[in-house]
């Protein structure tokens, strides 16, 4: 607003933005764009770019899994995938995460490690398992849907940072785009034995995603805070980056699968590094969270909150529903 405006001026400015003005649904008044400067507006915004140009790439994905394009609809996955980590990067480095964000990074997380993968899967089996390939393909939404909608209910800020409960979205689509994008179009018939690749990755990544082993974020790799872990991040973008450049096909397999296997890798050496590096090298025991199915118990008739029985806790054990 500038120095000196009239009284008048400003009240009258005053009522033409309260047309604009939002209210979120608890009463809490909200600034609206409009009221910022553009240079703040870009810095608020800017997360939610990349954000946009990831579901952008997971709806391209789909129409070129259509057309019969694996390679290329593959390709757009890993786009995807950097767009999610360079939104979340984002927003953290200029302080612009809000709840707005969260719900949008997953709204787009579900069309491109959601909807992109289970298309991918289901047009690159179907011509012949078509039944099947659709089952994969619905066990994979599904479970994908679960995955992020618990993640947004149950986010813990005391939580260790080191580590996601369950197999993240981006690291199980990672699973399907590199081994899609190494064989293109391998020789799938009807000899069950050839078809178990196709199931492997549609079914096995899925179901570790509503489970609640816990995987490493390596958020240290992206954001090193001293100059050991600066190098070694520098290190390993070196040789993801040489390695894509001469041999993408095995290069995104070995990311692939090596995120996937080392949880089960850190739970059979979880004893030995303990003893070896001290406690802070495994994870930390898990707090139980309140349940994420059954969030009000004063509505419908439910008074008596000694009469409602829990229900499951989504850091039970992966037995249970969590």
């Amino acid at each position: 607003m500038t120095t000196g405006q009239h009284p008048v001026e400003r009240s009258e400015r005053r009522r033409r933005f309260d047309r604009w003005r939002l209210v979120a649904p608890s009463g809490v008044e909200v600034v609206s764009l409009r009221q910022l400067r553009p240079r703040e507006r870009l810095r608020l915004v800017s997360p939610s770019i990349f954000t946009t140009l990831n579901m952008f790439s997971g709806l391209t994905c789909v129409l070129l899994a259509f057309r019969g394009y694996f390679r290329e609809a593959a390709v757009l996955i890993a786009v995807s995938i950097v767009m999610d980590i360079a939104d979340g990067f984002v927003a953290r480095r200029v302080g612009a995460t809000s709840p707005f964000g969260i719900q949008l990074d997953s709204l787009a997380d579900l069309i491109s490690f959601g909807l992109a993968p289970a298309v991918l899967v289901h047009t690159w089996a179907l011509p012949t398992w078509p039944i099947l390939a659709w089952a994969a393909a619905c066990l994979w939404l599904a479970c994908a849907a679960f995955r992020l909608a618990r993640f947004n209910v149950t986010t813990d800020p005391t939580a260790d940072k080191r580590y996601f409960i369950g197999l993240p979205s981006p690291g199980a689509a990672a699973v399907v785009m590199a081994t899609i994008f190494a064989l293109d179009n391998p020789e799938i018939g009807p000899d069950p034995a050839k078809f178990a690749l196709p199931v492997a990755i549609s079914a096995v990544p899925a179901i570790l995603m509503v489970t609640t082993i816990r995987f490493r974020s390596f958020r240290n790799l992206l954001q090193p805070t001293s100059p050991r872990g600066r190098l070694v991040s520098l290190t390993v973008l070196a040789l993801v980056v040489v390695g894509l450049v001469f041999v993408p096909g095995l290069t995104g397999l070995v990311i692939a699968y090596s995120y996937v296997l080392q949880a089960p890798f850190g739970v059979l050496t979880a004893p030995l590094r303990e003893r070896l590096f001290g406690p802070d090298s495994v994870a930390p025991p898990r707090t139980r969270l309140r349940s994420v199915f059954l969030g009000v118990i004063d509505d419908d008739g439910l008074d008596d909150a000694s009469a409602v029985q829990p229900c499951a806790d989504p850091e039970a054990p992966a037995g249970d529903l969590g």
